[in-house]
């Protein structure tokens, strides 16, 4: 049985762009099931005949800051931004476990591989460069916050990464242990347009308890929302 989401928040909207709050298990595409996606809100986010289109992608168990390209100079500027790795994008994630240190990076290339239980990302020295910048913002008995810097942008890049840190992100039951939800959210976005655009989405109901556990204050935490400099 299809899960049901009420309408997406939006984090911010103008006429070139919508930023989604996309909720975590809904995926951006119908799939081949044709269950409930990001695409079913598409509608209400139209300026004209053509659009909008997604202007990248989150994994469906990934919550977070989905942008939106509401017309086609806006979509093809920030394709071109993602493209040159210009976009600085902002993960958090709870894993299990503690890195070793307080910040660091790291580098697995990763392939797909495909097997009797479906497929997977794995770390392979002939796959594409992945590389993740990581600094740790909290910690409680058996479990950490990180805030995650992707500068490349694979499939199942942040999960496998963690997973390679010998801390995999809580919930994962492909790379981890497993559990109800996916303790990862996609926190921020900046696209540098003209103008720039800044973003931010709250942590989900699922993490919060997590994150407060390894020391997140949301009152003193940067508020969702987004801004473009005018």
């Amino acid at each position: 049985m299809q899960p049901e989401f009420a309408a997406i928040p939006v984090l911010f909207a103008d006429a070139d762009f919508a930023v989604l709050d996309k909720p975590p298990g809904l995926p951006v595409h119908p799939g081949p099931r044709r269950g409930p996606s990001v695409e079913d809100w598409f509608p209400a986010l139209a300026r004209g005949r053509a659009g909008p289109w997604l202007a990248h992608r989150l994994d469906a168990d990934t919550s977070g800051c989905l942008v939106v390209a509401r017309r086609r100079a806006a979509l093809l500027a920030a394709q071109a931004a993602f493209a040159a790795g210009r976009v600085r994008k902002i993960y958090w994630a709870i894993v299990s476990g503690h890195p070793p240190g307080q910040s660091g990076r790291v580098e697995l290339p990763l392939a797909k591989r495909t097997g009797p239980s479906g497929w997977r990302m794995v770390a392979d020295p002939a796959g594409q460069p992945a590389i993740t910048d990581w600094v740790l913002r909290g910690r409680a008995d058996g479990m950490s916050w990180l805030e995650l810097r992707p500068r490349t942008g694979r499939t199942h890049q942040l999960r496998v990464h963690c997973a390679g840190l010998d801390c995999p992100i809580l919930g994962d039951a492909v790379y981890g242990s497993g559990g109800p939800q996916l303790h990862l959210v996609a926190r921020a976005v900046d696209l540098p347009l003209d103008p720039p655009l800044h973003v931010v989405a709250p942590p989900p109901a699922h993490m919060q308890v997590a994150l407060r556990q390894t020391g997140w204050d949301p009152a003193t935490a940067e508020p969702p929302g987004g801004r473009r400099a005018a």
